[in-house]
């Protein structure tokens, strides 16, 4: 990731004149929000859009005012961008619509509705994690947040802030709700198609939502329970029980507490019902401390917790270590449990490594190798592995520190993000040969290629599904050089059940071994069309984002349907490479099955910078949503009738003093 990281330091002039790379170009921030607004278009769309909505998530600073200072890919206020296929007219035609939304969360409404803050209120990932940072820089920062939040809560604030996240990062579609994740609070729940803000969601039920009350969610009560509602920014449905799958990640012991929340909405009654909580924020014994915990996988009977030595724990700071910290000399751990009994899980070591996202799980029998006697079951996952944290640096322009702590010989590994398999044996065979105790019977790569942000047609996930989709980069990985950010350049399609069955009968050198050797280019200059790795090649100076699977009705085989993705043209970058302000993005319909043919190309009104992750709703989940009482909307400025109290002496003093306050918080 950072292999050229020698090569391409700037000198401190340059750098100088050098906006943030994740606050310029298509990263850079859009200042304008759109309602549905009807888009031009080019080609076919197909007749499986109709009435669906393809809507991505992503971090969008409220402001964009200090370019010099401290930001992260991952950090700013959350956005949504979707495009609304609506059906039109009477011959059935498809009217492809526009709309960009800011996920109204109490952070972002208490920054709008103040004419003081110019930064954001939360801390920056990049402060946190740099290992330039002063203690007394981390702290200065975490304080300011703190009195901002307080302020909040005091006269003259027209947004208590009650939750600190700003639900950037995901979406998903869970029981009639349309929700927007990030793992620093619970999630958001926003309607369709017009993408406003209803409120967040605790488990049972959303705030706009009437509903009884049958008590606490997410987080339950007591002085912690605002941590314990933090919830994963990739939750899991269920295609089959239809249950919402999700742990928290919390900085106290017991560190994970996990979740199942199962449907209970009927639409055809259009009558809301309050949610069920199979397992409520059950503790899963067995991990030590506070980690940077970012996906999980799922089969239909299992989940697993991956435990790996990457920490985030702000309490570092009374040791004087980093809040961020890889240690390479520790080991990777899954930790295995059946889906209603996490204190059963079982723990797998191997070798040290990061793991941010996963692409599925599943269940397996692996044949006994003696005849008559019963096999072995396996949990399986594919994830796409790291062998360093140079990503959690590289995304917020900084160079990933030296580890304190040596890595073990033998263990080394070249800098790579590849597509991982993963196979755990869960039960002894009985075959008194086989020793089986906690074993990782497969682990290692399918492909040589850089491989993130993977995703696969919904209704074969916790399943073993023949194709995985994912993102790639040509000439570098999924890392940056300083002054650099990582642009998306293809996509690509593995069909990992042949290259699994490949692997299982040629098996490549446990954990550092790869089934598939080739380079990108040698897989472009491939001519067999059932290649098990295909690529669709953005054009020169184009880039593109994650996609999503939507299946063809009356499909043939699993993947017979088409790839959406918000793809954007550089050559729309002025001379300093800022965006030019009529700069657009476009909206791609890609032919999943061949990897080669643009279907449709819809142009929209205004860029979608890059950003993270997008799902794919359905007409039937936009028909399906649960009634909604009221949504969110930015605070009203009294009217004449408060202006006797405003002009008061006492509350002129007041907000002279706030107003000093909060100049000096900036």
């Amino acid at each position: 990731m950072l292999e050229a990281l020698g090569e391409e330091q700037v000198s401190l002039g340059e750098e100088k004149k050098r906006s943030h790379p994740y606050l310029s170009g298509n990263f850079a921030p859009v200042q304008q929000t759109l309602p549905l607004t009807p888009c031009t278009y080019t080609g076919r769309i197909p007749e499986e859009l109709a009435g669906g909505e393809y809507v991505r998530n992503g971090g969008n600073p409220v402001t964009n005012e200090a370019l010099g200072r401290d930001a992260h890919w991952f950090d700013g206020d959350g956005m949504l961008s979707g495009v609304s296929f609506r059906r039109a007219g009477e011959k059935g035609e498809i009217q492809p619509e526009f709309v960009n939304q800011y996920i109204l969360t109490d952070v972002y409404i208490s920054s709008k509705t103040s004419s003081s803050i110019k930064t954001p209120i939360l801390p920056s990932i990049a402060t946190l994690v740099n290992p330039m940072s002063s203690l007394i820089t981390i702290i200065l920062r975490i304080f300011r947040t703190i009195a901002l939040v307080i302020l909040s809560h005091l006269p003259g604030s027209q947004q208590a802030i009650k939750k600190i996240s700003v639900a950037n990062t995901a979406v998903v579609y869970h029981d009639g709700r349309a929700l927007a994740t990030c793992e620093s609070g619970p999630p958001m729940r926003f309607s369709l198609p017009g993408l406003e803000t209803i409120g967040w969601f605790n488990g049972r039920k959303s705030e706009g939502e009437r509903t009884e009350d049958l008590g606490t969610g997410f987080g339950g009560t007591g002085l912690l329970s605002w941590m314990r509602e933090w919830a994963t920014a990739h939750p899991r449905v269920d295609p089959i029980t239809k249950e919402l799958i999700l742990y928290h990640s919390t900085f106290v012991p017991p560190y994970i507490n996990y979740s199942i929340v199962a449907p209970t909405y009927d639409p055809s009654h259009s009558k809301n019902t309050p949610s069920q909580t199979r397992i409520l924020n059950t503790p899963v014994p067995g991990i030590g401390s506070a980690k940077m915990m970012h996906d999980f996988g799922v089969s239909r009977t299992h989940t697993i917790i991956m435990d790996l030595p990457l920490s985030l724990d702000p309490l570092n700071l009374a040791k004087n270590t980093p809040v961020v910290e890889y240690d390479p000399s520790s080991r990777s751990r899954f930790g295995i449990f059946p889906r209603y009994r996490p204190q059963e899980v079982r723990w797998f070591e191997t070798n040290p490594c990061c793991i941010f996202h996963t692409a599925n799980s599943w269940n397996s029998v692996d044949p006994s190798p003696t005849p008559g006697l019963p096999g072995m079951r396996m949990v399986n996952i594919l994830a796409c592995r790291l062998t360093s944290a140079s990503l959690v640096f590289s995304a917020g322009n900084l160079a990933a520190p030296t580890p304190a702590r040596k890595i073990p010989a033998g263990l080394e590994e070249e800098e790579q993000c590849r597509l991982y398999y993963y196979q755990f044996c869960l039960s002894r065979s009985l075959d008194p040969e086989a020793s089986n105790d906690n074993l990782i019977t497969h682990q290692w790569a399918l492909s040589a290629i850089p491989f993130e942000f993977p995703s696969l047609r919904d209704s074969v996930s916790m399943s073993a599904a023949k194709y995985i989709y994912g993102c790639s980069v040509s000439g570098t990985s999924f890392g940056a050089a300083l002054g650099r950010a990582v642009k998306i350049n293809a996509l690509v399609k593995v069909d990992v059940e042949t290259l699994i069955e490949r692997g299982i009968t040629n098996p490549p050198t446990q954990i550092t071994g790869c089934v598939d050797t080739r380079t990108i280019s040698e897989i472009l200059a491939s001519k067999d069309p059932n290649d098990s790795i295909k690529i669709f090649k953005m054009p020169e100076g184009w880039y593109t984002q994650e996609s999503r699977f939507v299946p063809r009705a009356n499909r043939v085989s699993e993947d017979d349907g088409w790839l959406l993705a918000y793809v954007f043209d550089e050559s729309q970058l002025a001379e300093d490479e800022e965006c030019n302000p009529d700069a657009k993005s476009e909206l791609w319909i890609i032919d999943a099955k061949n990897m080669t043919d643009v279907i449709a190309r819809v142009y929209l009104p205004q860029r979608v910078p890059y950003g993270l992750h997008g799902n794919w709703f359905s007409e039937a989940d936009v028909q399906g949503q649960r009634p909604v009482e009221r949504v969110r909307t930015m605070p009203v400025r009294e009217g004449k009738e408060n202006a006797s109290a405003a002009a008061s002496p006492a509350w002129k003093m007041w907000m002279a003093t706030r107003s000093i306050v909060e100049d000096w918080l900036q």
